[in-house]
């Protein structure tokens, strides 16, 4: 006996070799008699020099020893194959869910369909097809021992089954993640990234994901779901400090829980002195980004400073924050903004005049409130600082 091995496509992308053994199969497997009509019809399939031949031997398969017995999953899962060679990828899903519906638990036939909607850039069926992908492996690691066989036995098989899938259940997670954090619009992006956290609660890429999602949900003006996302991770992480800049920048610029505000701030600095640079990042960018966050959290201390009545330690912290957000314009020019802001509120009329024409010299949405504060005069009576 042996297995004719006709959904390959997605393992072979990733470099793996697959190998003929039953243990690293999840699904059903259906067995290839050497010298059958089956084995003769496969083989001639795989010859066959160019695509139109290909398929029509295919169609030949499907409609002869194809469609008896288990063999309609063989069948389908060629045209996956030759649909997904020839990117037509609607074809190819047609064909996909035809063999779920055959046998829902084919991980192999999950794998093809991720990477048909990957190419394709269908987003909304990569996280379909993830979550089914997922629901797969759930299965899998519950099932009980087979009849006849020893329940030790039978977890060390599933173990190794799951092992040599490793690459698979990696490119899945990595193209998911990648399609969602893609996707254009920021709530649609938010939404995905979000959902697959859900799906793929263990992944690497499922903190990055809710942070990203935390961000969006703010860019999109959806207050409380950015706030759920974002104290959620959060509390599973309390020096993400992705979290700590985005929730320490929301609170103080909304005037509100400034306490909170304060410590995430100060927690945010103290944690940028010991972080390491993560891998893949030369020395350049990470001292370009830790500035950058630095200066972040800089700058909202400083507003829960100003909230506070503290305006002398605001301006320390906001003249501080100047040079190491100088290369974000729209960082930089809320920071000088404030420090205008500060000035005025100790009197120091002239360095805020000075401080509201650096806000206005760069491109950003504070520069035509810079630029109408300076046509007021910067020496008028302070006024609560308004932001877009």
């Amino acid at each position: 006996m042996r297995q004719t091995r006709w959904l390959s496509g997605a393992l072979f992308l990733l470099g793996c070799s697959v190998g003929p053994l039953f243990g690293q199969q999840i699904g059903k497997f259906v067995p290839i008699q050497a010298g059958s009509e089956v084995d003769h019809a496969l083989t001639e399939i795989n010859a066959a020099p160019d695509a139109a031949q290909k398929l029509a031997l295919i169609e030949k398969f499907a409609a002869g020893p194809g469609s008896e017995g288990d063999y309609p999953l063989v069948a389908d899962g060629l045209f996956v194959d030759y649909y997904i060679a020839q990117k037509s990828y609607d074809k190819a899903f047609e064909y996909g869910d035809k063999l779920f519906a055959l046998d829902p638990n084919s991980f192999q036939n999950a794998l093809n369909m991720i990477r048909a909607a990957s190419e394709k850039g269908d987003v909304d069926r990569l996280i379909s097809y993830g979550d089914k992908a997922q629901g797969i492996l759930k299965r899998y690691k519950g099932s009980p021992a087979l009849d006849g066989t020893v329940a030790t036995e039978w977890e060390r098989q599933k173990s190794q089954t799951l092992e040599s899938n490793k690459d698979g259940i990696a490119y899945i997670q990595q193209a998911v993640f990648s399609g969602a954090y893609q996707a254009k619009d920021v709530a649609k992006r938010a939404g995905l990234l979000t959902r697959f956290a859900q799906i793929f609660p263990d992944s690497p890429y499922a903190s990055q994901a809710l942070g990203v999602a935390a961000t969006a949900y703010r860019q999109a003006q959806n207050a409380p779901k950015m706030l759920e996302v974002a104290n959620g991770l959060l509390a599973k992480d309390p020096s993400n400090l992705g979290m700590l800049l985005l929730l320490s920048d929301y609170y103080s610029e909304k005037g509100e829980q400034l306490d909170r505000a304060e410590a995430y701030a100060k927690k945010a600095v103290a944690i940028l002195q010991t972080t390491e640079k993560p891998e893949g990042v030369t020395d350049e960018q990470w001292a370009q980004q830790k500035s950058l966050q630095k200066g972040l959290a800089l700058s909202s201390l400083a507003q829960v400073n100003i909230e506070k009545k503290d305006n002398a330690q605001a301006v320390e912290n906001l003249r501080a924050a100047a040079p190491l957000l100088k290369p974000d314009d729209g960082s930089y020019a809320r920071n000088q903004y404030r420090l205008g802001f500060a000035l005025l509120n100790l009197k120091k009329n002239a360095e805020a005049k000075e401080a509201f024409t650096q806000a206005a010299s760069v491109n950003s949405p504070y520069k035509a409130l810079a630029q109408e504060k300076l046509k007021t005069s910067a020496g008028a009576a302070p006024a609560r600082r308004k932001t877009p």
